[in-house]
């Protein structure tokens, strides 16, 4: 057997008012003065002097702000390249970015493509980055992706929605402050949190499992249940819990895999341009099939909170881009290993998927 040595985050801080300490934590990784830091901030962030002010631009430092309405390209990863190439006279001392799973998946994308020849779609898949990327920082302003922690970033390119997946991908420092959450709004809080509580049942239930990964699910799941099913939490435990669980969640799936509602949801990102948490909500909601308890729970969370699913997404889908989304769910073989086995092909063939996508 041989085993794979992940890398994981090696410097991370937690603390509610913990983005205070941002410029401390910078200064000494600053290259020389013509070498500034790019921060890739959510543009929801663009009027907001609460957030912006606390960030001290030096030198030839840049704030460029990104829109997370759509899923991350390869494509845009590619025009920031450009754009950040352009504006600096040497190459940046870091990349900061401050926002949800887009902008972190961004800003690790972006890290990396500023050390790597052609252009990102070339590396969608594993272990394919040769070059270390540039230092780069993760603040999550929401939480449930575990973007800030996992070892991918999931971009949308010509042909397929699928990570870079490398040692290089995961950040070099992490900010986790929860205060940076307080005002998400509740469908983009549930929404997202239940990336993170998907996460852990993918994780949970597939033939990667090992005790590395049931350790973390075990704990995030915990997590989600009190948060998204008690009354006894405060507003700030419950966002310090959720930011926990993200992170948690997404160290779960780093010996695992996730499944079938992440396979699925990427096929509907893919021609829909569904964004990534509602998607997620969007497939489970079908799959009791495969994963019966916590589909049970899923709705019972729905219903706390007064979550209303979008319904006939695929009504009026032909049958071209029903196969596309297909082609696009079922390029995706280890999420489908993980969730039903080496046999999978026998379970999940092209009239059952379909069958599904129907349903939506």
């Amino acid at each position: 057997m041989n085993y794979k040595n992940f890398p994981m985050v090696p410097r991370v801080i937690f603390g509610r008012g913990s983005f205070n300490q941002l410029n401390e934590i910078l200064a000494p990784k600053r290259l020389n003065i013509r070498a500034p830091f790019i921060y890739l901030v959510d543009d929801v962030f663009k009027s907001n002097s609460w957030l912006t002010s606390r960030i001290q631009l030096s030198y030839d430092d840049k704030i460029i702000f990104i829109s997370s309405k759509e899923e991350p390209k390869t494509s845009q990863v590619d025009t920031l390249v450009e754009e950040i190439i352009l504006l600096t006279k040497e190459r940046p001392s870091g990349i900061i970015g401050i926002g949800g799973g887009t902008v972190l998946d961004l800003a690790k994308a972006v890290s990396i493509m500023l050390t790597n020849d052609g252009e990102a779609k070339d590396y969608q898949g594993w272990d394919l980055v040769k070059n270390e990327g540039i230092y780069h920082v993760g603040i999550p302003t929401i939480s449930g992706t575990g973007a800030e922690v996992s070892r991918t970033t999931v971009l949308t390119g010509p042909r397929k929605k699928l990570g870079i997946n490398s040692d290089f991908t995961p950040f070099d420092q992490v900010i986790l402050d929860s205060e940076l959450t307080k005002n998400v709004p509740i469908n983009q809080w549930f929404y997202t949190g239940m990336d993170c509580y998907i996460h852990c049942v993918e994780s949970l239930n597939g033939t990667y499992l090992n005790a590395f990964s049931q350790s973390y699910g075990d704990m995030a799941l915990d997590l989600c249940k009190e948060i998204f099913l008690s009354d006894d939490l405060t507003e700030v435990e419950a966002q310090e819990k959720l930011m926990m669980a993200s992170w948690h969640g997404g160290m779960s799936i780093v010996y695992s895999q996730v499944g079938v509602a992440h396979a699925m949801s990427y096929g509907l990102s893919y021609l829909l341009g569904t964004k990534h948490g509602i998607g997620n909500c969007i497939v489970f909601d079908h799959l009791e099939e495969f994963y019966p308890e916590g589909v049970k729970l899923f709705k019972e969370m729905k219903a706390k909170h007064n979550i209303e699913l979008p319904k006939g997404i695929c009504a009026n889908l032909a049958d071209e881009e029903f196969n596309i989304m297909i082609d696009i769910a079922l390029s995706l073989e280890p999420l489908w290993e993980n969730a039903l086995g080496k046999n999978w092909k026998k379970t999940m063939t092209r009239e059952k998927l379909r069958g599904l996508y129907q349903k939506m």
